[in-house]
């Protein structure tokens, strides 16, 4: 059975830097594409970062670019997201998925989700 668990949240400031984890178990990890996503207060859950099983290729949406970077570590069983120069609009719960479906942005297509960690920026 797949399981995923996201650390590494927290409370920081406008411009500060975080990196999340998601570790997953139970899973062959380095055949799959992985993603992250994220729920702000009173939205839908949104796309943020995704990357190939191979690491080599990545996409991010618009609000990150530039800013966020996702990485693995096939030996570790382990996904990140480097997230720098934090905006407030950068406040939500972040999850880490398993890509299964056709899509690299839908969260339909990624599964299964764990608790996620909490992610607040404070302006």
């Amino acid at each position: 059975q797949v399981q995923v668990a996201e650390s590494g949240g927290g409370l920081v400031q406008a411009g500060d830097s975080l990196t999340l984890t998601c570790a997953v178990s139970g899973w062959s990890f380095n055949s799959y594409d992985m993603g992250w996503f994220r729920r702000a207060p009173g939205k839908e859950r949104e796309f943020v970062a995704y990357i190939t099983y191979t690491g080599d290729s990545a996409d991010y949406a618009d609000s990150v670019k530039g800013r966020f970077t996702i990485s693995r570590d096939n030996a570790k069983n382990t996904l990140y997201l480097q997230m720098n120069s934090l905006k407030f609009e950068d406040t939500a719960v972040y999850y880490c998925a398993v890509r299964r479906g056709s899509s690299r942005y839908r969260d339909e297509d990624f599964g299964p989700w764990g608790q996620g960690t909490q992610v607040t920026v404070s302006s």
